[in-house]
């Protein structure tokens, strides 16, 4: 039971996505947020996995990972957890 509805959040989630990044024109900065903020973005699968994972760090964490996180939203970011 609670693994259906697992499945049900992440496909809600991931349906609305598109939506949203089609509505900010596709090419739009992350939004400014605190230093303290989550970033979240999309990540390629794990190998051997074809699962599609969201992964929520702050700017400083996805700079030490070499992801410029403003580059990256318009086409991989979900959300922001302030």
């Amino acid at each position: 039971m609670a693994r259906t509805a697992w499945i049900f959040v992440l496909s809600a989630t991931f349906a609305a996505a598109p939506a949203a990044a089609a509505q900010d024109g596709g090419d739009a900065a992350a939004p400014p947020a605190p230093p303290e903020a989550r970033y979240c973005l999309r990540v390629e699968p794990q190998t051997g996995s074809r699962i599609e994972s969201v992964e929520c760090w702050t700017r400083a964490e996805w700079a030490d990972a070499d992801v410029d996180v403003d580059k990256e939203w318009a086409k991989e970011g979900v959300r922001v957890l302030a």
